[in-house]
């Protein structure tokens, strides 16, 4: 590897989090730290990355945004306290942080009840705030109430057969009888709102928002049964409301991301899908570090085959390769084969298994075992 050893002196570490161990920001400098005890010379930039999902406005407040809190409604009604980010109009709302799973008490679910109400208020907030431009990522969230809550905070009415308002939850929407959008807050009209996912399932169906994560937030099978009809309804009744694109949108990439919020977002907020982390990326400063690297790491705790659908590193990944710039990449567990790899645009991972076979070890241990990972790295790559 003489050559590449020869041309690699500027290295871009774009990983991101180890969930449950390290943060995006940690994992660079750990890394960071075990390049220069190999090649001190060495130039290191890193540009922590996120997808959309969990830890998406901590990825943006190391880039230089603004950490801005809300005392929102959380998932189960109480009042939770979340981060979003602000810079030169442009603001990074993390529905995770109003309305996500790790808001819930350990072992405690709510999957017909929770609601997403916290992140239209964390929108709002964004708006007092003067953003222009909302990136709006979703994921992790405890909720599948297709984004109802969402737009009721922002002054949306959903009414049942009495024309009282519904209760919260998706299970509540089975009793919704009408939808009226007219009282969304006006200042929507005039912000570019961007939902920001690697999640592209439709609203319901087998791979709907119910079916494919309703089990990860508590629901049983018959909870699956009664969100996925209750979603349902709520889509025909937003279609007699708005029109049939209400109907249109439920089909849509990214209708059933974060419990249906996706949904909620396109069809009131008229906001528009990318992934997750393309957006990400360009909201980071990604392609003008990119420019000066000749070497990228990039990361996250599991590479498996969801890595290769959406996630950071595989974003990372084919931007570096169609830069022409050799892409590797660190995490806790390696699940893909070289040939696999290879195909995303990485040439070579580095595990912290193959250093320390006790994967309970590995998480709690993370820092220094990345540090030794990072300096074979150095001595492949940098020597």
């Amino acid at each position: 590897m003489a050559d590449a050893a020869q041309a690699a002196r500027h290295v871009l570490i774009a990983a991101d989090k180890f969930k449950g161990s390290l943060t995006a920001v940690q994992v660079a400098q750990r890394v960071t730290a075990g390049l220069r005890r190999v090649a001190p010379e060495v130039t290191v930039e890193s540009v922590p990355v996120a997808d959309g999902g969990d830890g998406t406005v901590a990825a943006a407040v190391a880039a230089g945004f603004e950490r801005r809190e809300a005392r929102v409604t959380g998932p189960l009604g109480e009042p939770v306290t979340a981060a979003w980010a602000l810079r030169d109009g442009t603001a990074v709302v993390e529905m995770a942080e109003a309305s996500g799973l790790q808001l819930l008490p350990e072992g405690e679910f709510a999957p017909l009840t929770a609601t997403t109400y916290g992140s239209g208020e964390v929108i709002a907030a964004a708006l007092d705030a003067g953003a222009r431009t909302i990136v709006f990522g979703v994921g992790g969230s405890a909720t599948t109430d297709g984004g109802a809550g969402m737009l009721a905070a922002l002054g949306a009415r959903f009414l049942d057969g009495s024309g009282a308002p519904v209760g919260p939850g998706g299970g509540a929407l089975a009793a919704l009888a009408s939808a009226d959008l007219s009282g969304l807050d006006p200042r929507l009209a005039d912000v570019d709102v961007v939902l920001a996912s690697d999640v592209d399932n439709p609203l319901t169906g087998p791979k709907g928002a119910p079916a494919v994560y309703g089990p990860q937030k508590g629901a049983s099978p018959e909870d699956v049964a009664e969100l996925d009809a209750a979603l349902g309804h709520y889509a025909k009744v937003l279609s007699e409301s708005v029109g049939p694109d209400a109907l249109t949108h439920a089909e849509a990439a990214g209708a059933g991301a974060a419990g249906g919020i996706g949904y909620g977002a396109l069809v009131g907020l008229g906001a528009r899908f990318r992934p997750g982390i393309e957006v990400m990326l360009d909201v980071l400063g990604f392609a003008p570090a990119l420019a000066k690297a000749t070497l990228v790491i990039t990361g996250e705790g599991s590479l498996d085959e969801q890595t290769l659908h959406g996630k950071a590193p595989a974003g990372v990944a084919a931007a570096a390769r169609a830069a022409g710039i050799e892409v590797v990449a660190v995490c806790g567990r390696l699940a893909l084969p070289a040939e696999a790899l290879g195909r995303a645009g990485i040439r070579r991972a580095y595990a912290l298994t193959e250093l320390e076979p006790d994967v309970a070890r590995c998480i709690a241990e993370a820092g220094p075992i990345l540090e030794d990972l990072a300096e074979r790295i150095a001595a492949d790559f940098l020597n």
